[in-house]
Parts: C-alpha cells; structure tokens; sequence
C-alpha cells in the first residue's frame, strides 16, 4: 500500500510539474513574441538596427516580465493538472485506493516549493543579468533618440558638491545607476543661482565626479557650447546612485543583502530593497499558497457539474491574491508597513484560504 501511494505521489507530482512547465513556457513565448513586435515597430524607422539585434534584446527582456507572472503560472497548471486528473477520473481511482485530498495536493506543493527555490536563487540573478544587458543594447539602438532628454520622466536626483549643488534627471540608467543616459542636469552656484543646463547622452560615476559624454552646455545669454567630454562634481557614493537609480527588481537576489547594507551606511532609506529581498524569500512558499488555493477550487468531479464556476471563482481568487500583495508593497514602500509584513502577509492569506477551503471539502 505505502509502495501504490508513494507511486501515485510520483505520478501527480510529476503531472503538476510539466503542466507549470507548460503554462510557463506558453506565457514566455506569448510575452516574448508581443516585445520583439514592440520593439520591432519602435526601430522599424532605425535602418542601423537588425532584426537579429532586436529579437536578441527582446529575449534578454522577457525572462524579468515573466518572472512576476510565475504565482499565475504554477496556479494555472495546478488547476488545468487537477481538473484534468478530475476528467478522466484518476482522482476518483485514486479515492478508491484510499488516497485522501492532501495526499493529492502534497506531491504538489513540493514541487511548487523547489520551483520556488530554483526561481529565487537560479532564475532571478539570471533574469536581472539579462535586463542589465537588454538596457546595454537599448541604449545602443536608441542612444541618438534618447539624447534628445525630454525632462518630464525618468529618474530625479539632487546632489551637492563644493562647487554648489545640481539638479540630474536621466531618462535610464545601467549597472544599477552607476551608468545613466539621456541626462539633463541643472547646475547651481552656492547661493542657489542657476548656472547652467547641461544636456549629455551618458553619464559615468567616478570618484568625485560625474563623467558626462557628448555634452551641450546651455548658459543664459550664450550660445550653446558642445564639449566631448565635462566632469560634474558630485559628492554621491555608488550605494546613494543605487538607492536613486537602481530599481529593486533589477538587483539579483544574492547581491541584496549587499545593497542593503550600503543603503543603511549611507544613511539611506532601504525599504524597497528590503521587500524584494523578503518577496523572493517568500516565493517559494507564495507558490505553494497558489497550489493550495487552485486544488480548492479544482477538485471537484466533473460530473458533480459547476466546474466552470469553480474555475472561475479559482481564478478570481488568484487575481484578488496579486492585488491583495501590490496593496501590501505600496504600503511598505510608503513606510506603513514593515517590508517583512508585506512580503509574507499575501503568504499567509492564500495559504490559510487554501488550507481552510480544502479542509471543509475533505474533512467538513
């Protein structure tokens, strides 16, 4: 008996698995096949730009949008892996031979647990690694579009240095913000007079000094004056660049802990860095609270009937689950709610909905 259901927990673990593959791997081609389209009509005016160019930045893309989509993913393939199991009436076979609803769900919340792992110290670095190069070659392809610095958006910095203090916006940035491009900065003396506008397509940080290339200078009452090359004092530290610069998201799981600890030497508010931390923490164990929440609504026998409702009301209750952990990061990022808190509460609640749902289905 211990031999059939350790078989049984093989096969439906194994069963879950390739149908997350499989929900995975279709979102990534769709998602990946919508970018190189997008990216395709962006540089379709760009005769410089190949396609081979442009289909290798849209992969180097993809794998980062993806990687926010994996909870819906693995739900996905656990309800389509279920109700499969349900339609051709394995779990009825499976119930006879005296297997309950928790040895159906077990084998899938261990796999859900080791996708977890492997997506939060494999797939992560690997993702940020490729987006860093993805924005080398956006920056390549549109570096002459970028330089025309529309100020309206982008990243805002203001920073002090001996000669006064300056105003920087940067349309992007590379290697965490210690390369920035598309640069508008406004220059101001000591006594808060405005000096200059400088215009500048990339931005380096060195020591003490900011490496501004391709430079116009914009005085009032002057001409435009073009530089190749202009050193902006600065007194940011690479930790304060990152901080200002650097999104979360793009720094690789084992490189945080670092970030973190630049960020408080600084003096700096490491909130965000601090929730993504404790977000890929919780992944594998948010993974799990999706299997769970999809074996509830998708247990049920085919000819009991309501299956569409229940599929439907499975899905509503993963997407409400997402809002529920964008609710909570907004809070922690307004510093309402420690990072730790809004990582793991979503965790929590989709686990306990889960958990309580099934057992009223098994055990009520």
């Amino acid at each position: 008996m211990a031999s059939m259901t350790g078989t049984l927990s093989r096969y439906f673990g194994l069963r879950f698995m390739w149908s997350a593959l499989a929900a995975f791997g279709g979102v990534l081609l769709l998602v990946a096949l919508i970018d190189y389209i997008e990216l395709m009509r962006r540089t379709s005016d760009l005769a410089q730009v190949s396609a081979l160019t442009v289909l290798q930045t849209s992969i180097f893309r993809v794998p980062q949008v993806t990687e926010r989509i994996l909870p819906f993913c693995v739900m996905v393939g656990a309800m389509s892996c279920y109700l499969s199991l349900s339609r051709r009436l394995e779990l009825v076979i499976a119930r006879s031979a005296g297997m309950s609803a928790w040895q159906f769900v077990a084998p899938a919340l261990a796999v859900a647990l080791l996708i977890g792992i492997a997506a939060t110290a494999i797939y992560n670095p690997l993702a940020s690694a490729l987006h860093e190069r993805s924005k080398r070659l956006e920056a390549e392809m549109f570096g002459e579009k970028q330089s025309s610095l529309e100020t309206g958006g982008g990243f805002w910095v203001r920073q002090l240095s001996s000669e006064g203090q300056s105003i920087i916006n940067a349309r992007g940035s590379r290697e965490q913000g210690v390369r920035l491009t598309g640069v508008t900065a406004f220059t101001f003396d000591k006594d808060g007079k405005f000096i200059e506008r400088i215009e500048s397509k990339l931005a380096t940080l060195e020591s003490g000094h900011w490496r501004l290339e391709d430079v116009k200078l914009f005085q009032t009452g002057a001409a435009p004056e073009e530089k190749k090359t202009y050193l902006l004092a600065t007194n940011l530290t690479p930790a304060q660049v990152r901080e200002s610069f650097a999104t979360p998201e793009t720094v690789p799981f084992w490189q945080l802990p670092n970030y973190i600890e630049l960020a408080e030497r600084a003096g700096l508010v490491a909130v965000g860095y601090r929730l993504q931390y404790h977000k890929l923490i919780a992944r594998p164990f948010f993974l799990a609270a999706m299997v769970l929440l999809a074996a509830a609504f998708s247990l049920r026998f085919f000819r009991m009937g309501g299956v569409q409702k229940m599929v439907l009301a499975g899905v509503a209750s993963g997407f409400a689950l997402y809002v529920l952990s964008k609710i909570t990061e907004d809070l922690a990022k307004a510093s309402l709610l420690a990072p730790m808190a809004a990582a793991w509460l979503p965790v929590v609640i989709g686990g306990l909905i889960g958990f309580v749902a099934l057992l009223y289905q098994e055990d009520g």
